[in-house]
């Protein structure tokens, strides 16, 4: 899978998590949710946005990646 793909995956994760809908989770995290959607069909993603996701999650970054989607095997690119 694409990096960008593992990180969209990983945001419907967190939003499966916390039983939010796609606007719900955007105004949480104070994200656009067209940046959100538009990562489906993107081929990079900014670190800014998954800091911002990370930021209204009230998470760090590391534990944003801490996900085996994200094991090096499981990315393509």
């Amino acid at each position: 899978m694409r990096l960008v793909d593992a990180v969209y995956e990983r945001i419907n994760e967190f939003i499966k998590i916390k039983n939010m809908s796609m606007n719900g989770f955007a105004n949480l995290c104070g994200v656009p949710r067209s940046t959100i959607v538009t990562m489906q069909r993107s081929t990079t993603v900014k670190l800014s946005t998954v800091q911002a996701i990370c930021d209204g999650l009230n998470i760090e970054l590391k534990d944003f990646f801490n996900s085996p989607l994200f094991a090096r095997e499981n990315i393509d690119e």
